[in-house]
């Protein structure tokens, strides 16, 4: 193995302090394993939700949003949407709905990949789940504000609304909408895998700085 891939995978662990400190080389590879799964299995379950009451709807109407496709009352919330002039609700976020179950599944496989790398690169693999659920925040956030400040001025009531920005968490409205969101269970899994995520690190640097450290030593005292 050539010195530079030695520094990018890291020191390997021998046989007899593996034996003697088998749960503190366990601890990350475990904890990883457990963020990988709660990542992928936030693909199931809603991310997002939003109820929104209208004088057209006693019942009300609601919009239920997975990574990968949107479900509730689409067409009736797009039929309202219309006369203020926003855009169809499909039309957003379209690239990301498709290869999102695909970035997910990525993202299970960097993070078993950073479980088997034992130097500080293993990082960068993660850092994608780590940040994930801070970007789908910033990328539902950058959607609404698209949709909302770019009405059609063409629509019936453009006139009587302003170009405004919808509310991505809690309550909200325009005119005499009403609306309040919140989060899935399915982000919420996002959220956990990102936090396993990082106290997997804090194992990682526990079990594998030393043998780094020791690593370093040796090459000093013999270049």
């Amino acid at each position: 193995m050539s010195n530079l891939i030695r520094s990018l995978v890291g020191p390997r662990v021998p046989l007899e302090e593996l034996d003697a400190h088998r749960g503190r080389y366990l601890a990350p590879t475990l904890v990883f394993m457990l963020a990988r799964v709660v990542l992928l299995v936030s693909i199931f379950f809603p991310y997002w939700h939003m109820e929104l009451d209208a004088p057209q709807y006693p019942n009300g109407l609601s919009l239920t949003a997975y990574v990968n496709h949107l479900t509730g009352d689409v067409k009736e919330i797009d039929g309202l949407n219309h006369y203020i002039g926003m855009r169809p609700l499909g039309e957003a976020a379209a690239f990301e709905r498709a290869a999102s179950v695909w970035m997910i599944i990525a993202m299970f496989l960097l993070v078993e990949g950073a479980a088997v790398i034992h130097s500080r690169w293993a990082v960068l693999l993660a850092l994608p789940a780590v940040t994930f659920p801070l970007g789908f925040v910033a990328d539902l956030h950058y959607w609404m504000r698209t949709f909302g400040l770019n009405l059609n001025p063409d629509a019936p009531l453009s006139a009587a609304v302003k170009p405004f920005i919808p509310t991505v968490l809690g309550e909200g409205g325009i005119g005499q909408f009403k609306t309040f969101a919140t989060f899935g269970l399915g982000y919420w899994l996002a959220v956990a895998g990102a936090v396993l995520t990082i106290v997997g690190f804090g194992f990682h640097r526990h079990a594998y700085k030393p043998l780094v450290d020791r690593l370093d030593r040796e090459r000093r005292a013999h270049p």
